[in-house]
C-alpha cells in the first residue's frame, strides 16, 4: 500500500510540473490582453473580438518558443517517476 505522505509527494510534484508548463502561456496571454485592452481604452474602439486573434497568435508563438521546456519539464517528471515506481508502490 502506498503511503499518504508518498501520495501527497507525487501530487505536488505534478501540481508544480502543470503550472511550470502553463505559466509561460498564461503569462503571455496576459501581457497581450492588457496591452490590447490599453489600446481600446485609449483609442476608444470598444470591438469585442479585437482581443482574440493577438492572443491566438502570441500564445501560439510562445508555445513554440517554450515548448522545448515544457517538453523536457514533462518528460523529467514522468522519468523521474517511473523510476521511482518500484520504491513507491509496496506489495
Amino acid at each position: 500500500m502506498v503511503s499518504s505522505g508518498t501520495v501527497i509527494d507525487v501530487l505536488t510534484q505534478a501540481i508544480t510540473v502543470v503550472i511550470m508548463c502553463a505559466a509561460p502561456m498564461l503569462i503571455v496571454a496576459m501581457v497581450v490582453g492588457l496591452l490590447v485592452s490599453i489600446f481600446q481604452a485609449t483609442t476608444q474602439i470598444n470591438e469585442q473580438t479585437l482581443a482574440f486573434v493577438p492572443k491566438i497568435v502570441c500564445v501560439m508563438l510562445a508555445l513554440l518558443l517554450f515548448g522545448g521546456f515544457i517538453f523536457s519539464t514533462i518528460g523529467g517528471f514522468v522519468t523521474r517517476l517511473f523510476s521511482q515506481l518500484n520504491s513507491l508502490v509496496i506489495t
